[in-house]
């Protein structure tokens, strides 16, 4: 194989062409075609790809895109990406071996995950400074002053304002999204069975991962048309099929109705802030009577515990995608690093060197 067009690349720069274009593997039920051993890594790598899905369906509906919701959402990506890693290194495939198709779904992969992973940390590092607004406008409220108060009312304007407004960097997440679904099918292997499996644990892979990444850029654009819906893409055949199916309807029909109720978020935590917002806003304004004093107070507490939970919940969300970040770019520079060594190390896998035979 010529290795040389990968060599010196730090960002695939092809062009726009079917992710995977060499068709369907898989056209007999459960790769019946496939040696024992072999098939029982697609099997354990399918069943465990459902259990993981299985866990975004939660027993409250409400639970959907809070923060913990979306953190979950993250730590199964980064899961399935583990996943995959360890296939590869099971699958024991020497890097010399490696098809180029392969090597180009992979790294495709990988720089679009990347790009659209910095979007969302720069979305969520925006969420997280409206914290020091808000932190702002709780210094003010301790004071009974009215000339605080009107500097608290200025800055809760502000914080506002600055969750209304659009980022642009999560506007650049449709074009990424789209070019992997347009391209979203079933790869075809000629005489290799384990890039058979490979291949087709790539596509689970990638097929949670695209739809999980068009939930969070619905989420922080704050609109359904970065929401995906796979289901004509996804093959019934598949034993995760049904699970995700579950997952997207359940997930897309509970978005869907809190944006026809005319919110401007669907993230859980910020909606409660906004909520509280709402209530000092007026009495920040216009000024309050005495009897309605103990209602502010309830009202300041209430936004300082909500901005707490907001901030608790951005800052571990944030750890989760930069998790998801470094794994996807380790293997990134993994297969890069093996492809170098390549010629020198004829047993090199991704990740890892070993001197076992191949799997069968």
């Amino acid at each position: 194989m010529n290795f040389s067009k990968y060599i010196k690349m730090s960002h695939p720069q092809e062009p726009q062409r079917s992710f995977f274009h060499f068709g369907n593997p898989f056209r007999s039920p459960k790769g019946s075609h496939l040696p024992s051993g072999l098939l029982s890594l697609l099997d354990k790598f399918e069943k465990t790809l459902s259990e993981r899905l299985q866990k975004l369906v939660p027993k409250d509906k409400s639970d959907i895109l809070s923060l913990s919701w979306m953190k979950l959402a993250m730590e199964s990506l980064s899961e399935i990406h583990r996943d995959i890693k360890n296939l590869i290194t099971e699958l024991e495939i020497p890097v010399t071996d490696w098809d180029e198709k392969w090597i180009d779904v992979y790294l495709d992969i990988s720089v679009k995950l990347l790009d659209i992973t910095i979007a969302f940390t720069s979305e969520l590092t925006r969420l997280n400074q409206g914290h020091l607004l808000l932190q702002c406008v709780l210094h003010k409220l301790e004071s009974n002053s009215s000339d605080q108060f009107l500097r608290a009312y200025s800055s809760l304007h502000s914080w506002r304002e600055q969750i209304r407004s659009k980022n642009p960097r999560v506007e650049t997440c449709r074009p990424v999204l789209d070019n992997l679904v347009e391209s979203l099918d079933l790869p075809k292997v000629r005489n290799s069975a384990k890039g058979k499996v490979l291949m087709r644990a790539m596509y689970g892979a990638k097929v949670a991962t695209t739809y999980i990444c068009s939930v969070f850029a619905a989420a922080f654009s704050g609109s359904t048309d970065n929401l995906l819906d796979l289901s004509s893409t996804v093959p019934a055949i598949l034993p995760w099929a049904q699970v995700f199916y579950n997952v997207q309807t359940t997930v897309n029909t509970e978005i869907k109705n809190i944006f026809s109720r005319g919110e401007f978020t669907v993230l859980r935590e910020l909606l409660a802030v906004d909520n509280c917002a709402n209530k000092l806003y007026p009495l920040l304004q216009d000024g309050f009577s005495p009897a309605q004093e103990e209602s502010f107070k309830h009202s300041v507490s209430d936004l300082r515990k909500t901005a707490e939970k907001l901030s608790q919940g951005l800052d571990n969300l944030s750890k989760v995608v930069d998790d998801f970040f470094k794994i996807v770019l380790s293997g990134r520079d993994a297969l890069l690093c093996n492809l170098r060594a390549g010629c020198a190390s004829p047993n090199s896998v991704l990740g890892r060197n070993t001197d076992k035979q191949s799997v069968r």
